[in-house]
């Protein structure tokens, strides 16, 4: 593990120290290493939009909206090879939330979200995606977060 040294001037050094009490941190490295590999998976995803991500994406729709439960569903059917589970609560009434598990290619992926998103009578919604890279272990592939670290060979 290599250490860093940095110099900030106090008004964000006390940003900073908010940011690390405010989320919960246990101290400074753990927010920045957060920080960085956020920043590095957006530079990531947006230099390799055809590369592999995993993602949640989270809505909140009015299931009296016409069609709309079915228009949802019939979505995931017809991009089921992106979607992996969902998980859908009723809120009260009026209101669910559903949150659906994808991976794939993270052009789809996001563009599978902004269908959703989109469709009338969904609410709040958010897409989390987690670039992902490649790596053959074992005569199969398995993914991993990419952090823009160099891919280590694997047996």
């Amino acid at each position: 593990m290599k250490r860093l040294t940095m110099s900030l001037d106090d008004e964000l050094a006390d940003a900073f120290d908010a940011l690390v009490q405010s989320r919960g941190y246990e101290n400074r490295s753990e927010a920045f290493r957060d920080l960085l590999r956020a920043d590095l998976g957006q530079r990531h995803a947006h230099a390799h939009p055809e590369g592999p991500c995993v993602a949640t994406l989270s809505y909140v729709y009015d299931h009296h909206q016409r069609q709309l439960a079915m228009r949802l569903t019939d979505l995931q059917h017809d991009h089921h090879e992106l979607t992996v589970s969902t998980t859908h609560a009723h809120l009260d009434h009026d209101h669910c939330v559903e949150v659906v598990i994808l991976r794939g290619p993270t052009a789809q992926v996001a563009a599978f979200a902004q269908r959703v998103i989109a469709q009338p009578g969904v609410s709040h919604g958010n897409l989390h995606m987690v670039p992902m890279t490649e790596q053959v272990a074992h005569g199969h592939v398995h993914l991993e977060p990419a952090t823009g670290t160099v891919a280590r060979p694997r047996d």
